[in-house]
């Protein structure tokens, strides 16, 4: 924002500030917190404290707003929760979109900072990695909840542990009771939390770096959450109507055990098998561009199958009882002009659901690299210099804080335009 968007809207930011800084015990936290905030959003730039101080005027005491996000014993889920409950209110979210974002590094020092594949740089850097949680309708979204990942190479635990990394944690701050954790894990432990705050979302999101792996959908499962998550096709499955049945016993040996009479096929197989003439059109959104659409704007459409399956695996057949495997959703996009289908989805939705239900909660995702998108180019997602786990964790708190302002401010100017319909 520019120094007269931020005055216009003063009075707003400081009853926001107020409601999410509540749970601070000091007043100097609250105001340092506000000052935060308000460096978060003055365009200008770099987002990281001495910058910030520089453009912040009499505020700008550098010494004062590093203390405050690097040292500062204040828990961001205090903060989190708070801005929950509030976006909660503002958006209606229909889902959790769950995904993870790299912060690319030039140097070694800070926080579970590793070589590691990140999408944004689409490939292996040097950077640390967060995954995020965020509450998402077709019109606005927020995040809501972060963890920090930690490399096998910084868990004194882990067979693969760095002796330079681990002997780093107690400088970086980092707990001694966190270890290695898989970013799937990380993610229900994030659903767990955002839960035990009182929301309720009955849908999670994800793409395929968590739908490949079964236990994270199982997982959502057993916590009574539908779900529809991207795949790859090396997922292998039955197809739907498929039925085990049991071998005649010969009278020798161990009887045999029911199983399936044909091996799982990968997904794209299933779909090819179906044709092209199982593929129906769907336009699930209109876009930002210019286009036919009836607001003027461009038609998010293409050609969509959904058959039901039976995902294989030996995951799965360890936590099902009996010879037949569950049932659930294969969505798979195979546009008109492509000679193969190009992406896939599961879904454990009901088996009445509606195909464009289907294709529109599969392309909400798109609403999280919109958010990546916000915090990053215009407030610092990635700007923080600190080296320590609580400085991170602070940093992108108070930049989610600053994203959700941005999005409270956009749905009172357009409430019309951005309603659900």
């Amino acid at each position: 924002m520019t120094p007269e968007e931020l005055a216009a809207v003063r009075c707003d930011l400081e009853d926001f500030a107020a409601d999410v800084f509540e749970p601070f015990a000091r007043a100097d936290q609250r105001r340092w917190g506000s000052v935060y905030l308000r460096g978060l959003l003055t365009g200008g730039g770099r987002k990281s404290v001495e910058p910030m101080a520089a453009r912040l005027g009499e505020d700008g005491n550098r010494q004062a707003l590093a203390h405050f996000i690097t040292c500062s014993p204040w828990d961001p889920a205090h903060v989190r929760a708070r801005l929950a409950w509030r976006m909660q209110h503002a958006i209606s979210p229909s889902a959790l979109i769950i995904d993870d974002t790299g912060f690319l590094k030039d140097g070694e020092a800070s926080a579970c900072v590793s070589r590691q594949y990140t999408g944004t740089a689409g490939k292996v850097a040097n950077c640390q990695a967060g995954v995020s949680l965020h509450l998402a309708s077709d019109h606005a979204s927020a995040a809501v909840n972060w963890r920090l990942f930690l490399p096998r190479t910084w868990d004194p635990a882990s067979p693969e542990a760095d002796p330079a990394k681990v002997a780093r944690r107690a400088r970086c701050g980092i707990p001694d009771d966190v270890g290695h954790v898989e970013k799937w894990q990380l993610a229900l432990d994030m659903v767990d939390e955002t839960r035990s705050w009182g929301l309720e979302i009955p849908l999670a999101v994800a793409d395929g770096g968590y739908g490949d792996t079964a236990a994270f959908r199982l997982g959502l499962e057993e916590r009574g959450l539908h779900y529809v998550v991207g795949i790859s096709t090396t997922v292998t499955a039955q197809p739907g109507d498929a039925t085990p049945h049991t071998p005649p016993y010969n009278g020798t040996g161990r009887p045999p055990v029911a199983k399936y009479p044909e091996a799982a096929r990968k997904v794209k197989q299933l779909v090819i098998d179906a044709g092209r003439v199982a593929a129906r059109p769907v336009q699930w959104r209109e876009g930002s561009r210019p286009g036919t659409g009836r607001s003027g704007l461009k038609r998010m459409y293409s050609r969509f199958t959904a058959l039901r399956i039976r995902p294989a695996g030996r995951e799965i057949r360890r936590t099902t009882q009996g010879p037949e495997l569950p049932v659930c959703w294969l969505l798979a996009e195979w546009p008109a002009k492509e000679a193969e289908p190009v992406q896939f989805w599961l879904s454990n939705l009901p088996a009445d659901t509606p195909l464009t239900t289907l294709v529109r909660l599969a392309k909400i995702r798109w609403r999280i690299e919109h958010d990546y998108r916000e915090m990053k180019q215009a407030l610092g997602l990635a700007h923080f210099e600190g080296r320590t786990w609580n400085g991170w964790h602070h940093h992108v708190t108070l930049v989610s804080a600053a994203h959700a302002f941005c999005t409270l401010q956009r749905l009172a100017r357009a409430p019309k335009e951005t309603a659900p319909a």
